[in-house]
């Protein structure tokens, strides 16, 4: 029961709230021991928060999730897990961890709080809205981020929000699309959007979400006041052209695009290429811009 149990806390998605490390890293304090420490913490809270939400998420979609191809293999639609299980290690989950979030920081649980209600909300109600879903999903990254600016008290930047918004949206419509693709004419039975969701449509806001996650990047190396002032960060613009373009190559060409984390953490090209993105951002922003 306990190994099911942490199965459907979906570790393999815990990689998603790495984004809290964000404002540790631009703000250079990513080698100052109690923000470290913070931050660390912060990341292992949402872990928690988030696991409560898919907790509850497969709770609430137990009957689509035994309709659809892979999903039917979790242990709550399969029968290896009791759904009373989840809804008790789901509400149990969120009754530690939101305490500790405000003894963490005061901020920073209200930022969890408000993750953690947003996620519940779009669960019951706001995936079955076209548009709407990606948007909160996308709203979800952008509340991680702010999160890790929360927990060790640094003004949030614009291009924080900005950035991260269309991250999100670029890897939440990639995966509608992959969805629809995946489920063909049963589409709208696992998810009531997905029936309001054409391939014309995905392709097109995706060629949007792409072109304006590059200028926003792109703008972000040379204008941001933080930056050192040689616009160094300007390397780091072919990785993460590289990045999205492998991305798109993935869910075009061999149709992945499921969850983020399987490409992120499967496929060695775009593993390379986030990790030199990463190394090319400490040594400009804590070496070169020092």
């Amino acid at each position: 029961m306990l190994k099911n149990l942490f199965k459907t806390m979906r570790p393999k998605q815990w990689p998603k709230n790495v984004f809290i490390f964000t404002a540790l890293v631009f703000v250079k304090e990513l080698f100052t021991p109690i923000p470290l420490l913070k931050t660390i913490a912060a990341f292992i809270l949402f872990c928690f928060l988030s696991s409560a939400v898919y907790l509850v998420n497969d709770v609430v979609d137990i009957e689509k999730d035994r309709q659809h191809p892979t999903k039917r293999l979790r242990p709550l639609p399969s029968g290896q897990l009791k759904p009373s299980v989840a809804i008790a290690a789901g509400a149990l989950i969120p009754l530690i961890a939101l305490p500790l979030s405000f003894l963490l920081d005061f901020y920073f649980g209200l930022v969890a709080l408000a993750y953690f209600l947003t996620m519940i909300v779009y669960s019951f109600v706001l995936k079955n809205f076209v548009i709407l879903d990606v948007l909160t999903v996308a709203a979800g990254f952008v509340l991680r981020a702010v999160a890790g600016a929360a927990v060790i008290s640094v003004p949030i930047s614009p291009w924080l929000y900005v950035c991260t918004t269309l991250l999100a949206l670029f890897i939440g419509i990639s995966r509608r699309r992959h969805e629809l693709i995946l489920l063909a004419e049963n589409a709208n039975e696992h998810r009531a959007s997905l029936n309001e969701y054409t391939l014309p449509l995905l392709d097109q806001m995706i060629a949007v979400v792409t072109s304006a996650t590059i200028i926003a990047y792109s703008l972000y190396t040379f204008s941001a006041p933080n930056l050192p002032p040689n616009h160094a960060m300007m390397l780091t613009i072919p990785f993460v052209l590289y990045g999205l373009f492998r991305y798109l190559y993935l869910i075009h060409v061999r149709g992945e695009g499921g969850t983020p984390e399987e490409i992120f953490l499967s496929d060695l090209p775009m593993m390379i290429a986030l990790g030199l993105w990463a190394l090319a951002v400490i040594v400009i922003l804590y070496f070169v811009g020092s």
